[in-house]
């Protein structure tokens, strides 16, 4: 696992948790991290993380049209 240390300045109100939640969000949004990975990284539940993307202005159906058609084909 890494580790990444990120100094927030005093005069920002934004807790850990919050900084965490954002990012985890934003990665999932742009596809570089699934649903399971983006809850994992902010230590909630599947269920707890997709129930907090609206909050982030996140859909949890975030994937490309394509992608759905594809599946439907391999349906």
């Amino acid at each position: 696992m890494k580790t990444i240390t990120v100094n927030i300045p005093d005069n920002l109100d934004i807790d850990n948790n919050e900084f965490i939640m954002t990012a985890a969000s934003k990665m999932y949004e742009q596809g570089k991290l699934s649903l399971g990975q983006a809850a994992q990284l902010a230590g909630l539940t599947k269920r707890a993380f997709t129930e907090l993307l609206e909050k982030y202005d996140v859909s949890v159906f975030n994937f490309p049209a394509t992608d759905l058609a594809s599946d439907i084909a391999n349906a």
